[in-house]
């Protein structure tokens, strides 16, 4: 199981002069995962993936990146990851190419790798156009592809991005989702985001921090189950109100419904299920056996959002 493992975290805290910016944190990562720390500004993320990178002391817990220790083995550990941070402190004065050749000399990269693999990411990233220019003079969108082109000029097996997106304008935000999806196929990708939308469509996995803590890990899929238990599904049926009012009253799976007027013949029913019991089956055969037309049959689905603020919203109440 353990070989399975990207990353290991057991009760990892880190306290800064009066103040905790994570708190007793463990989560792990399986090898080939794509995984999103999500939370607010200063709810510890930039915090962990510091600390994952070597780049920070924990002030106690454990941390192992592909069964290497962080604290006590961060050469090896360095090997295996690629980083790229929120604010990349990239030399002004050098060109594109001629730095992302110096980064992967100095990572290990023999000079024929080095050509091969400066080449690949500068294509991969598109950076081919701003290749031989001065990085000073690029945009803050072109210095984020730099950054993201270095992380990755070694082929690492573990890839962490902090706030990935900043600076990019839409365009650039789609085309950076597909790479990290495309990436996700052959590497382990851990990133943060305060984003949700870029959290939902690129990682397979969520963990939601707040005030350093985890407050849930999990699929958005069952993150959504666990918030809405009822699962209410909405109908739209080309039937009398009457009629429809009888037939709901009279299904016993059936908690709750709601009935509004639609476009035409057609109502709209809101109907809230016992138990989370998904009755949309039901409605179809029901609507078949009474020669109902229907024309819509979909069970209501909260966004990343709703369950981000519910969880937030929980932990505030707990904590009170």
């Amino acid at each position: 199981m353990k070989d399975s493992l990207m990353i290991e975290v057991s009760e990892l805290t880190k306290r800064y002069a009066g103040r905790t910016a994570v708190d007793e944190v463990s989560f792990s990562v399986a090898r080939g995962e794509v995984v999103g720390l999500l939370g607010p500004n200063g709810a510890g993320k930039s915090t962990i993936l510091r600390i994952l990178s070597c780049f920070l002391a924990a002030t106690s817990g454990t941390v192992s990146v592909a069964g290497f220790d962080v604290f006590s083995q961060s050469h090896e550990v360095r090997r295996r990851m690629g980083y790229m941070p929120e604010n990349n402190p990239l030399p002004g004065e050098m060109r594109v190419r001629e730095y992302l050749k110096f980064r992967a000399r100095l990572k290990g990269l023999s000079a024929s790798q080095t050509r091969e693999r400066v080449a690949a990411v500068t294509e991969q990233c598109g950076l081919t156009d701003v290749s031989r220019k001065i990085i000073g003079h690029l945009s803050k969108g072109y210095r984020q592809r730099v950054g993201l082109a270095d992380a990755l000029v070694h082929e690492p097996e573990l890839i962490i991005l902090d706030e990935p997106t900043i600076g990019f304008d839409p365009n650039q935000i789609r085309a950076v989702r597909k790479l990290i999806k495309d990436l996700g196929r052959k590497h382990t990708i851990l990133m943060s985001s305060h984003i949700l939308p870029e959290v939902e469509m690129t990682c397979s996995r969520i963990i939601i921090l707040h005030q350093g803590r985890i407050l849930a890990a999990d699929t958005t899929e069952n993150l959504q189950r666990t918030l809405s238990s009822d699962g209410q599904v909405i109908a739209e049926i080309a039937a009398p109100i009457t009629a429809l009012t009888e037939c709901w009253k009279e299904m016993e799976l059936i908690e709750h419904f709601d009935i509004a007027p639609a476009e035409g013949d057609f109502h709209r029913c809101a109907l809230t299920p016992r138990a989370g019991v998904d009755i949309r089956p039901l409605i179809f055969e029901q609507a078949r056996a009474k020669g109902w037309t229907l024309r819509e049959l979909t069970r209501s689905r909260h966004t990343l959002e709703d369950i981000f603020v519910h969880v937030v919203r929980g932990d505030k109440e707990d904590s009170l």
